[in-house]
């Protein structure tokens, strides 16, 4: 005998319905049961038909009475009431098939299929008499994994249309709890129900979004990719695919996630933008511009202790880099003349340009306004009246390389152009905006520089300037060279830029201070004002030294994080803010924030760390080095494995590669007062011959003034 079970969560609609089918049950040979809520009056069911439980409307439990006042949603308050009955839990044991009869009584038969694996579940009374007849045939199959996914596959697509069509979106969240994805049958029922033949695909969209977004939750990144590729495998255009996978990368990135699915998003919106380059080009950029925000999203590169940028790059990019769309952005453009030979007649003039920070401009502003034969002017585009509103319109810059022409590079012409025409040289420091828009101008022949720094690597603004119409490319760094010329393809070939490394411009002779000899047990980390600098690292280093000797302590210089950049910094700030509580109450460590006379603070620290993940240089490391104090430096994870990085840059000896190498390297440094002067003496004669300004300032006369003696 096949027995029956119905779980009812709303009053019958369809009393007739429910009555021919009870009959056709009972001439199967099939015993029925039905709980829910109603009133078993109102079916007036003959004698014989089913045994009927009504669940009361006030449970006699107390507890269960505090419990359901917590929970909001129907189909949960349902599924405990459900479950509190003793006479549900005895016709469990022997169920054969359960049914639910309504949206509301979804999750209930979910939660009963769990706890009565051998029996199938299904949704609605005629899915529930074709098993009752397959069974009374012979035809039913042991309900083994496969079959019990398909039943309540079959419960989740149609509850799920329902509950999408009806607006009953109480019942769907419960469905959708992390509890449920987290469990394997959860993951492999959403899976097959997003694919289901026959739903809408508006319906279908909006449930894998729920799912997928869930299953990340849940901490199942992998259901949530799979789901999702089970869904866009149904969705038959282009722009619903892209837009699914779009608007779930975008949530995952509001959750502080590297999107499971980022570069499968930005491959959609790639192939979207290239179905309409040759009709529409405007209508390309704008899918351009929206690949690009979601590639170099600041989450997966500035806001984690990794980037799949420096893990994968050729996997990362491989959709951009396949784009017809991206091509036509970056096809080289060059220049109509070369850049003039300089005069020789009157003084050079020289062009300073950015619309970034100008911290690393003082020393070279400086010289080359004092320097005879060179005429001097400097710009910042923010002070700008007409190009500052140009400099925060991106999507600009790409509609005009994707269609050749703009009204907004002609706005760019029109302001660019006197400068280009009175410069010989224009220098622009940040590949950022201002950059970009230099090379949507033929620059005549005017000759242009300009400087990378680590930060541009990372985003997508290399990939919007035409390095072929740049003269002269500067790096800080071997390793920024060598990972930038990897990343963009524009920087190799026959029309890329002269590459050059040059180090920043540095007066490190005014850090020659006294030291204290207290000075010898304090570490200093100074910038930590992004996640990349990794305090926390810094601070396992002084976990380790303090478990031996409590002398040690931190000084931590600079403003703290921005937590409204992104959820993951605030994840990061959650745990820093944990470590500073182990060790500030008992003067372990001090912040001492933002400070003009960084001179004054490092005279007080004796050993100068650094503890990112990504460094282009760190001029703040080898400001400590000159001070005397005694460099330790994080083999920069980001190009630690590379042929060039942190242990190229500095001496071999000062470069560890984990938090108790760091502690090793400390204590051996600071073993005696006259070893760590010595180790301090060392390190600020390396730095000061090799990085100070008098030094420095030559290989910039060799790039702005070659050939000229100096």
């Amino acid at each position: 005998m096949t027995k029956v079970l119905i779980v009812v969560g709303e009053r019958p609609q369809q009393k007739s319905v429910l009555v021919e089918a009870l009959r056709r049950f009972r001439e199967q040979g099939a015993a029925v049961g039905i709980v829910g809520d109603f009133d078993p009056d109102e079916l007036g069911l003959e004698p014989g038909l089913a045994e009927v439980r009504a669940l009361p409307v006030e449970p006699a439990d107390p507890r269960l009475r505090r419990r359901l006042a917590r929970v909001p949603e129907p189909s949960r308050a349902l599924w405990l009431r459900v479950w509190a009955e003793t006479w549900v839990r005895r016709r469990l044991r022997a169920a054969d098939v359960l049914v639910a009869l309504d949206p509301t009584a979804v999750h209930a038969v979910w939660e009963l299929a769990q706890r009565q694996p051998r029996a199938d579940a299904c949704n609605g009374i005629g899915a529930a008499g074709r098993l009752v007849q397959a069974r009374q045939e012979g035809t039913h199959r042991v309900a083994r994994t496969s079959v019990r996914l398909s039943a309540r596959t079959g419960i989740v697509v149609r509850g799920a249309r329902r509950t999408a069509v009806t607006g009953a979106r109480q019942s769907l969240e419960v469905a959708l709890a992390p509890a449920v994805l987290r469990s394997r049958a959860g993951g492999r029922l959403w899976r097959a129900a997003v694919a289901a033949p026959g739903l809408p695909e508006r319906v279908r969209a909006a449930l894998a979004y729920r799912v997928h977004l869930g299953s990340v939750q849940a901490g199942r990144p992998g259901l949530a990719a799979a789901t999702t590729a089970a869904a866009t495998g149904r969705i038959a255009g282009g722009k619903g695919r892209a837009d699914l996978l779009t608007r779930e990368a975008t949530a995952e990135l509001d959750l502080g996630h590297v999107p499971v699915c980022l570069t499968t998003a930005v491959a959609a919106e790639l192939a979207l933008a290239d179905q309409f380059l040759a009709r529409q080009p405007a209508r390309a950029a704008k899918s351009l511009y929206k690949a690009l925000r979601l590639l170099f999203h600041r989450v997966p590169h500035f806001d984690q202790l990794s980037s799949p940028l420096a893990e994968q790059p050729v996997e990362f990019l491989a959709p951009l880099l396949a784009s017809a769309t991206a091509r036509a952005a970056t096809t080289p453009r060059g220049r109509r003349t070369p850049p003039a030979t300089p005069p020789a007649d009157r003084p050079l003039r020289l062009l300073i340009m950015t619309n970034g920070s100008a911290h690393f401009l003082q020393e070279i502003k400086q010289r080359y306004a004092e320097t005879p034969g060179v005429e001097l002017r400097y710009l910042h585009l923010a002070d700008d009246p007409v190009a500052a509103p140009l400099t925060h319109q991106p999507a600009g810059i790409v509609e005009h390389l994707v269609a050749g022409q703009s009204e907004y590079g002609n706005r760019v012409e029109e302001w660019l152009r006197p400068h280009l025409d009175w410069a010989d040289t224009l220098f622009v420091d940040w590949c950022v905006a201002a950059a970009a828009m230099t090379t949507l101008v033929d620059p005549g022949d005017t000759r242009i520089v300009m400087r990378l720094h680590s930060f541009e690597a990372f985003s997508y603004w290399p990939h919007l300037i035409d390095f072929s119409r740049v003269d002269d490319l500067v790096f800080v760094s071997d390793h920024l060279r060598d990972f930038t010329r990897e990343v963009v393809p524009a920087l190799t070939g026959d029309r890329a830029p002269a590459l050059h490394v040059v180090s920043n411009a540095m007066d490190l002779r005014r850090f020659e201070r006294a030291k204290d000899p207290a000075a010898r047990f304090t570490l200093g980390l100074i910038g930590t004002s992004a996640v990349a600098k990794d305090p926390r690292w810094a601070i396992e280093v002084l976990r380790l030294l303090r478990a031996d000797d409590e002398r040690y302590r931190l000084v931590l210089v600079g403003g703290g994080l921005d937590v409204e950049a992104s959820a993951s910094v605030r994840r990061y700030q959650a745990a820093l803010s944990a470590d500073l509580a182990e060790f500030e109450p008992t003067g372990a460590i001090t912040r001492i924030g933002h400070v003009d006379d960084v001179p004054e603070v490092l005279s007080g620290i004796g050993v100068i760390l650094s503890s990112s993940v990504r460094e282009s240089f760190h001029c703040a490391l080898v400001e400590g080095a000159a001070s005397g104090a005694v460099p330790v430096v994080r083999d920069w994870p980001f190009f630690a494995g590379r042929p060039t990085g942190a242990h190229t840059l500095f001496p071999a000896d000062w470069v560890v590669g984990t938090p108790a190498q760091a502690a090793e390297r400390i204590r051996a440094v600071t073993a005696s007062e006259a070893v760590w002067r010595s180790e301090g003496a060392a390190a600020a004669e390396h730095v000061t011959k090799t990085w100070d300004w008098s030094v420095v300032q030559h290989d910039f006369d060799e790039l702005f003034l070659p050939g000229r003696r100096h």
